[in-house]
């Protein structure tokens, strides 16, 4: 049983949406990235 694989998709499209939407919004690439990043983090404290 691979668990990191279902939680890594489990958490890839709560992930991408947020970042779809701020590129939509039209923000700049930096603003994006520490936004993603911040994301990143998260995901990573809590396992994903």
């Amino acid at each position: 049983m691979n668990t990191t694989f279902s939680s890594q998709s489990h958490f890839d499209q709560p992930y991408q949406t947020p970042l779809k939407h701020l590129k939509l919004k039209g923000l700049q690439p930096k603003t994006i990235e520490a936004y993603s990043r911040t994301l990143r983090r998260i995901g990573a404290r809590f396992d994903h």
